[in-house]
């Protein structure tokens, strides 16, 4: 199921990317280094409101988005290893025999 749903998110992509004149490849790469339906998602609604005029628009996106991803994943990840250490400390440290 989760394949078809990016499938169908690069489809739909895609469709958006060629329906403003561009090359089918773009949207195929843009969709592959987005890299899931929720960000392809938000690529698309970026596509259907603003209607970029150029390919470096579409790409400025892209990467906008990727590094907002990023950015989340960061964040996550800290939030994840603080909860793990306030925990250690919380339970207190195994003592050595």
């Amino acid at each position: 199921m989760a394949n078809a749903e990016w499938t169908n998110a690069r489809n739909e992509l895609v469709a958006a990317v060629q329906k403003l004149g561009f090359r089918a490849e773009l949207g195929n790469e843009i969709a592959r280094q987005l890299g899931t339906p929720k960000a392809m998602e938000r690529m698309l609604a970026y596509i259907r409101y603003v209607k970029p005029k150029t390919e470096e628009l579409l790409v400025d996106e892209m990467l906008a988005i990727c590094t907002d991803i990023e950015a989340w994943r960061r964040k996550k990840a800290g939030q994840e290893a603080n909860a793990r250490y306030t925990e250690m400390l919380n339970s207190g440290l195994p003592e050595d025999d």
